[in-house]
């Protein structure tokens, strides 16, 4: 189980502060895959980056007895100075992994060749991305966040994002954040709309989107 209790997210604005997330609330269970909703500057992405422990909140609390990922393709986590191989060995080293085995899977699905050896810091966005999203498919967490920006590279290379993601682990919770609604259909048992800081759940898909598009 993952729960979000009265999560509140203020920013520094100039002359005071802005609220984002104003008392958030939801229960995810084992194998959920939840859906959430709402307009670019919501705090959609915020909540993610929130839930996988890479911003703090204002105010509130999160209890969880399940492993949670990083947000899928956040590469901030990332020590620019050090390669991506270095990063990779690092992360081996916290979540003790197989070094071996786990080269060999992001050498064969992030496909960045002999940039995996040079510093991070040189990585476009989509690299640093492709290295991210590889590392936290093969870490196997209980629970996924998913935000739409996972979605770079090519053709090819998204059909395996969703290959790893919605068939080989479509056992796992999820949180996924998007805008393509025909992905949250498809994707989804439950779904929720972010407006004004509050997280609102719908029964019906149809009734969530209805609402979406008409803020």
């Amino acid at each position: 189980m993952l729960q979000c209790i009265n999560i509140i997210k203020d920013y520094p604005v100039h002359g005071g502060r802005r609220r984002i997330l104003n008392g958030v609330n939801f229960t995810l269970e084992k194998g959920e895959k939840l859906g959430i909703l709402g307009r670019n500057g919501a705090g959609k992405s915020t909540l993610i980056r929130i839930i996988g422990g890479v911003e703090h909140f204002t105010e509130g609390k999160i209890e969880r007895d399940m492993t949670v990922s990083w947000p899928l393709a956040f590469g901030g986590a990332f020590q620019g100075s050090l390669s991506g191989l270095d990063n990779l060995k690092f992360i081996c080293r916290i979540y003790n992994l197989d070094y071996t085995d786990t080269r060999a899977f992001v050498d064969d699905f992030a496909e960045l060749g002999h940039q995996l050896t040079e510093p991070v810091k040189t990585y476009s966005s989509g690299m640093r991305a492709r290295l991210a999203f590889a590392l936290s498919i093969v870490i196997e967490f209980d629970c996924y966040l998913i935000d739409e920006v996972i979605m770079v590279g090519d053709a090819r290379f998204h059909a395996r994002c969703q290959e790893e993601l919605f068939s080989k682990r479509d056992e796992r919770a999820m949180i996924v954040v998007s805008h393509d609604m025909g992905f949250m259909r498809e994707t989804c048992n439950r779904v929720a709309v972010l407006d004004q800081g509050k997280l609102v759940p719908y029964d019906s898909m149809d009734e969530a989107i209805d609402t979406y598009e008409n803020l």
